[in-house]
C-alpha cells in the first residue's frame, strides 16, 4: 500500500512552486474523516466529499496536493500576516527550540523571549498599555478579560459590577466565555449560552439597520443603543463592553466613524471598562498597529492573538492598560489564572521576530498609505457589477453584498445560500473568499502588492460573472 505521507515533487513548473508537495490525496481524506474532527464542520458532511489538502503556502499563494494554486484572500484565518514561507520565523523557532523549548511562568519564573516580546509589545501599543498577559489563542484571551474585568471591579469594592455586554453577530471564540461574549445565535444555541453576566446590543451595520440615515446619524444612534443597554441594567451593575474595532467573523462590517468616539464617551460617563477585541484587527490590519487607534478611541484591554507571529505558531494574550494592571498589581495579591504554555519562550520568540518583520519592512505604513487605498480603489470598483449592492474596505479587510435586486438593495432569501453558491466558485478558480450568509469578505496578507490586488480583484469579478450566470440559470434572478 502506498503511504499516504511520502511526499514527492509536483507536476508543476519549479519557478511557480519550488519544492511544492503532492501527498496521495485521496488517502490523506480518508484519514481526514476517520480520525480529524474538525472546527466549525458538519463531519457527516466533509467525509461525503472530502477535505481540500492544502500541502504548502508561499507569500499570499496555497496549493494543494492536486497542484491547484490558490490565491489565498483571508491570509489562512486573518492572520498570515506577513504570508507564507517566511524562513526567518522557522530559524526563530528553531532557535528557541535548540536553547530551551519550553518552561513554564508559574512559581515565580520568567524566560527570555516572553520579557523580550512583552517589552517590544508595550513599544508597538498605544501608551496606556505597559503590561501583557499571555495566553495560547484568541478565546483564551477573551476568556482571560472576562476574569480580569471581574476581578478589578472585585478589588474597587464594587463586586456586583458583573455584567459585559457586547454586541449581536460579533465573535470572540469559541470557548465557553468567548463564545458567550460573541453574538453569534447558532453558537449560543449549543451549550446553553451565553453564560450569566453577558449581554448584547445591535451592531453598527448601516446596510441592515440604517438605510434612511447618514451614516455618520446611524453611528451616534448604534452607539446609543450601547447606553440604552446600561440604564436598562442599571451603571451599577455593568462592569465592561467588548467590540472588534471591525467585526470580522461577522461580515466585515466596518462601524460608521461616528460610532467609536460616541462608545468611548459613552464608556466614560458611566465608567465601565472598554475592552478593543484587536484579534484581527490588529497588527496592522487596517493600516495603524490596532485598530482602536484607526478609529480613534481608548481601551482599556486590548485582545490579540492571529497576526501577532502571523499563524505560524499559537499564541494570544490580553494588553492590559494601567487603569486596570495597576488595581491588579497593587490590591490583587495573586491573580489566580493563568495557562501551561503561557509565555511559551518558543512562541514569543517567533512574534517577537514577526513583530521585526513587520516593522523592517514597514507592512504597517504600507497598508495605510498604499495598498490599503489601492484596494479600497479596486474593490470598491466592484460596485459596477449586477449582483454587487454594496462593496466597503478598511485598511485589508473588505466586504461585499450580494443582491437579487440592486436598485431596491432586494436580498436574496436566506434559504438559497448565494453567498455559498459565490464561495464555491471561488474555490474552485483558485480564489479564497469567505461567505458569511450573502456577504463576500476578504483579508488577504498585509505583503500583497498592487499587482495581486488586482488579480485578486480580477478573480472575484469572474467568479461573481459565474454567480450570476449559476443563478440566471436556475432562474433565481
Amino acid at each position: 500500500m502506498t503511504n499516504p505521507f511520502d511526499i514527492r515533487a509536483a507536476e508543476v513548473p519549479p519557478a511557480l512552486v519550488r519544492a511544492a508537495a503532492q501527498v496521495d490525496t485521496r488517502a490523506i481524506q480518508a484519514l481526514d474523516s476517520a480520525h480529524y474532527l474538525h472546527p466549525f464542520t458538519d463531519h457527516k458532511l466533509l467525509a461525503g466529499k472530502g477535505a481540500r489538502v492544502m500541502v504548502r503556502g508561499e507569500g499570499i499563494y496555497l496549493w494543494d496536493s492536486e497542484g491547484q494554486r490558490v490565491l489565498d484572500g483571508m491570509s489562512g484565518l486573518w492572520c498570515v500576516n506577513v504570508g507564507y514561507g517566511r524562513k526567518e520565523l522557522a530559524d526563530a523557532a528553531y532557535r528557541q527550540m535548540t536553547e530551551m523549548p519550553y518552561y513554564n511562568s508559574f512559581f515565580n519564573t520568567t524566560n527570555v523571549p516572553a520579557v523580550k516580546l512583552a517589552t517590544l509589545l508595550a513599544e508597538v501599543a498605544p501608551p496606556q498599555f505597559q503590561h501583557v498577559f499571555f495566553a495560547n489563542s484568541g478565546s483564551e484571551g477573551n476568556d482571560t478579560v472576562v476574569r480580569m474585568v471581574r476581578r478589578y471591579w472585585d478589588l474597587l469594592g464594587q463586586p456586583q459590577r458583573k455584567v459585559i455586554i457586547s454586541r449581536h453577530n460579533a465573535y470572540h471564540g469559541s470557548t465557553m466565555a468567548g463564545a458567550s461574549l460573541g453574538g453569534m445565535s447558532y453558537m449560543h444555541a449549543q451549550g446553553d449560552l451565553p453564560i450569566p453576566g453577558i449581554t448584547h446590543i445591535q451592531q453598527p451595520y448601516w446596510f441592515e439597520h440604517g438605510r434612511g440615515m447618514s451614516k455618520d446619524e446611524f453611528g451616534i444612534k448604534a452607539a446609543g443603543w450601547l447606553e440604552e443597554k446600561i440604564l436598562a441594567i442599571g451603571p451599577d451593575k455593568v462592569a465592561a463592553f467588548i467590540g472588534e474595532p471591525v467585526q470580522g467573523a461577522g461580515g466585515v462590517i466596518i462601524p460608521p466613524d461616528t460610532y467609536w468616539p460616541e462608545i468611548q464617551r459613552i464608556c466614560d460617563k458611566y465608567g465601565i471598562l472598554l475592552v478593543s477585541d484587536e484579534v484581527i484587527c490588529g497588527f496592522g490590519r487596517l493600516g495603524e498597529w490596532f485598530g482602536c487607534e484607526k478609529f480613534g478611541f481608548r481601551p482599556d484591554l486590548m485582545t490579540f492573538a492571529k497576526g501577532v507571529t502571523s499563524g505560524y505558531i499559537p499564541l494570544g494574550g490580553v494588553l492590559v492598560g494601567e487603569r486596570v494592571a495597576t488595581v491588579l498589581i497593587e490590591q490583587g495579591g495573586e491573580f489566580e489564572h493563568g495557562y501551561t504554555y503561557s509565555g511559551h519562550p518558543v512562541a514569543c520568540a517567533v512574534a517577537t521576530e514577526n513583530i521585526e518583520i513587520v516593522r523592517r519592512e514597514k507592512l504597517v505604513e504600507k497598508v495605510r498609505d498604499d495598498t490599503g487605498p489601492y484596494l479600497k480603489q479596486q474593490f470598491e470598483a466592484l460596485i459596477d457589477h449586477p449582483l454587487v449592492g454594496m462593496a466597503e474596505t478598511c485598511g485589508l479587510v473588505a466586504g461585499l453584498v450580494l443582491v437579487k435586486d440592486k436598485k431596491s438593495l432586494e436580498c436574496f432569501a436566506p434559504e438559497l445560500g448565494v453567498g455559498m453558491v459565490c464561495r464555491g466558485h471561488m474555490f474552485g478558480n483558485g480564489m479564497i473568499m469567505r461567505a458569511v450568509g450573502d456577504r463576500m469578505i476578504i483579508a488577504p496578507p498585509l505583503v500583497v502588492t498592487r499587482a495581486q490586488i488586482d488579480e485578486m480583484i480580477a478573480l472575484i469579478r469572474r467568479c461573481l460573472d459565474a454567480t450570476l450566470a449559476e443563478l440566471r440559470q436556475r432562474n433565481l434572478i
